[in-house]
């Protein structure tokens, strides 16, 4: 996903405390991987390893080096680190860049900015931003709801009641996430999932029409993204398939490369979904915390017929 300065620069530049010194006609640098840099020893002239490509970030210990070499040799140091391939340059604390930094990036029309964020933090911040800007993403049909703390994406198909499960789930206190159209992003090993902006907030329920939940329910039955934790299947009931009756198969899916949870919920006239996803989040919560309540049984039962079969034998 294409990301330039400038693009950078509006959408954090606030949170960042960014200003920009000199900016050069470079704001349409391209930002192209999620790594910030430290010229560490780039500086001293070992440029052998030095990546590019990647934001600078100058901090007080790389300023009073610079300050002890002479103008010359910082100059010839600092061409080597800033390059045609460095999309901005940004000095934390506060400091005020050398005379020959601004030089540099005037020369290769770098952005220059500075910041009152100290060097270590804004680092993390930005290598943060940056991860999750150009992490793996991917758009799926189906709601999320936010449920006992877990995030729970209800797949099926058309009219099967997705919308329908996820009000009644709102009702009894759990929070919407998305509805219809549901965007995932990698974040590590895990899953976030969130709603377009189009339809944020909105429920679409077949004979009444779009509902915005966060209207009717209040601000505290929506959530702008929640980690998707399991997935759970809505799918109309058929009397020829088997279904699992004691819950010892462990079924998953894959999403972006992650495996998830996945439950197979037979859907039917009388049947009480909403209760029935609610158990099963109880449910898979045991299962998370060690206890797994079908094991359990199933042990019970094998040695109840090891005992069993014993005492046959010694009759």
């Amino acid at each position: 996903m294409k990301l330039t300065v400038q693009e950078f620069y509006e959408t954090h530049g606030a949170a960042l405390g960014l200003e920009a010194t000199r900016v050069n006609g470079g704001m349409r640098r391209q930002i192209k991987v999620a790594h910030v840099q430290r010229p560490g020893l780039s500086l001293a002239g070992y440029v052998k390893r030095k990546s590019d490509n990647r934001i600078l970030i100058f901090g007080r210990m790389e300023l009073s080096y610079l300050r002890d070499l002479d103008p010359e040799l910082r100059l010839e140091r600092l061409r080597g680190v800033v390059t045609s391939d460095t999309p901005t340059v940004i000095v934390a604390r506060g400091l005020s860049p050398p005379r020959e930094l601004s030089k540099v990036c005037q020369e290769l029309k770098v952005p220059l900015f500075r910041t009152e964020v100290h060097s270590m933090p804004l680092l993390t911040q930005i290598t943060m931003l940056l991860s999750d800007h150009f992490a793996p993403t991917d758009s799926l049909h189906g709601t999320l709801v936010e449920a006992y703390g877990i995030g729970v994406l209800i797949q099926g198909e058309s009219s099967v009641g997705k919308s329908e499960a996820a009000l009644g789930l709102i009702e009894r206190g759990h929070r919407l996430i998305s509805d219809d159209v549901v965007l995932l992003r990698k974040r590590g090993s895990h899953l976030i999932g969130s709603a377009p902006e189009l339809n944020k907030h909105l429920l679409e329920l077949r004979g009444i029409g779009i509902i915005n939940v966060a209207h009717l329910f209040g601000a505290v039955c929506v959530r702008s993204e929640v980690q998707v934790d399991l997935v759970i299947r809505l799918k109309e009931w058929d009397e020829k398939e088997y279904y699992d009756r004691v819950g010892l198969e462990e079924r998953f899916t894959e999403l972006l490369g992650i495996r998830v949870p996945l439950i197979i919920q037979p859907v039917k006239p009388g049947r009480d979904s909403v209760l029935l996803i609610e158990t099963a989040l109880l449910n898979h919560r045991l299962k998370e915390m060690g206890y797994h309540s079908a094991k359990e049984f199933n042990d019970k039962l094998l040695e109840t017929i090891a005992r069993k079969t014993k005492v046959g034998t010694r009759v």
